[in-house]
């Protein structure tokens, strides 16, 4: 890591609103888990997380429009939310917060029906299908996300991956979930919500170059998938 994205790194950690712990602290008990709207954002609005949220441009996007929910950034690579959690401090943005940890331990971040909302915006598309487990869509993260989801929940998938995509929707109707919208190709549909209004670094330069954005929203099923 450059010394830039270093001293990026030891910033964010200052900031009040951003989250890590050592892998024994996570298995013994995040602090927050099951109270963080009545602990940390100290009011009972919807909780919307970002999975591999990167920047966070996304989160932020959200947390500025809509003020009357809580959103939680969540990606493994600290370093890189320095730039959301800095947007969010600056803009005192009270309704973000951001956490670093592995996507597999996230229930030992949300309790049983936590969370309101997922999006996952441009995650690693793990091409490659020996490492098909870890696309954060993959059948073992839904089951994770079913868990800490509340009934009717919405998950989002923003990918310029065609094949991911693809492997999603395979996955949605294999296991027999809700699709409610899809596009392989969202800016050109005629679809106008929160997935068209915000785009993150990434997205951008996807589009500058005339990439398709693909775009997938779903509900889960009610059966346990293993």
């Amino acid at each position: 890591m450059g010394k830039h994205k270093l001293a990026n790194f030891a910033e964010t950690k200052t900031f009040r609103n951003f989250f890590q712990y050592t892998y024994g602290e996570t298995i013994h008990g995040v602090p927050n888990k099951g109270r963080w709207c009545s602990n940390f954002f100290q009011n009972d609005h919807p909780l919307v997380l970002e999975l591999g949220c990167g920047k966070g441009e996304y989160s932020v996007g959200l947390a500025r429009k809509y003020p009357q929910k809580n959103f939680i950034g969540m990606d493994i690579k600290g370093a890189r939310m320095w730039r959301g959690c800095k947007a969010s401090i600056d803009e005192q943005l009270n309704n973000i917060a951001f956490v670093r940890s592995p996507i597999e331990l996230i229930e030992h971040f949300y309790a049983e029906a936590e969370i309101d909302e997922i999006w996952i915006t441009f995650p690693d598309p793990q091409p490659k299908e020996y490492k098909a487990h870890k696309r954060l869509t993959a059948p073992r993260f839904l089951e994770h996300y079913r868990k800490i989801l509340k009934k009717d929940a919405i998950i989002h998938l923003k990918t310029d991956n065609d094949g991911l995509y693809k492997s999603t929707l395979e996955v949605i109707k294999k296991y027999n979930h809700q699709i409610i919208f899809q596009s392989n190709d969202l800016y050109n549909s005629d679809f106008k919500e929160e997935a068209v209004q915000f785009q993150t670094f990434y997205e951008q330069k996807y589009l500058s170059i005339g990439k398709n954005i693909n775009y997938l929203k779903f509900k889960l099923n009610e059966t346990c998938m293993f």
